[in-house]
């Protein structure tokens, strides 16, 4: 996977094809660092400060170093090739935010679902949304320290995974740990049938 065909904020000249994701996830568990890390433009971002009138709305236990949260979405940019970009949406993960989720899965190809260890049902919600919208998506656990360690099998039990979904561990502030997800949708895309009819 190559990022830097692009000089600055511009598309390289040879990119011909675009293709959407969506980043989703409950809240506090890496989108914005996530989208943030692997992007080769500034990311987009809406991220704002808690304040004591959020806190009444979006729980704050097991997260008390958490001050901000994205209150729309996230986006970034990544070149794949000389010829395709990739464009990732990431949704807000507070439920009073759901009805914008469908929205920004329209036109998408697939997505990530990013998983807590501490929290693993928070992210069914996620996996469920990909599912109903017929979205191919691979399942990335983000590696907070003070999060228990699971093994694969363990994971994939908890999170009631098809055999086929990609599950992969990767830190999200690290660049080339968040790519991991991103390869590995890649190449869950390239491996499913295709969905046009025979000539």
């Amino acid at each position: 996977m190559r990022s830097s065909t692009s000089e600055g904020n511009y598309l390289a000249p040879g990119v011909s094809h675009s293709v959407k994701i969506v980043v989703l996830g409950p809240f506090a568990v890496g989108k914005t660092t996530f989208v943030g890390a692997v992007s080769e433009i500034r990311p987009t971002s809406t991220e704002e400060r808690m304040t004591k009138a959020g806190e009444i709305v979006d729980t704050l236990r097991g997260l008390s170093d958490k001050n901000t949260t994205t209150v729309a979405l996230d986006f970034g940019r990544l070149t794949l090739t000389d010829d395709i970009v990739l464009y990732m949406f990431g949704g807000p993960g507070q439920p009073r935010f759901d009805y914008m989720i469908d929205e920004l899965m329209q036109g998408a190809l697939g997505g990530v679902v990013l998983v807590d260890t501490a929290r693993i049902t928070e992210s069914w919600d996620a996996m469920g949304r990909m599912e109903e919208a017929d979205l191919p998506y691979v399942v990335a656990v983000n590696t907070f320290a003070a999060s228990p360690h699971y093994s694969e099998a363990e994971l994939r039990k908890a999170l009631d995974l098809h055999p086929s979904t990609p599950l992969v561990e990767c830190d999200v502030r690290e660049k080339s740990s968040a790519k991991s997800p991103l390869i590995a949708l890649v190449s869950h895309l390239l491996s499913r049938p295709s969905l046009e009819p025979a000539s």
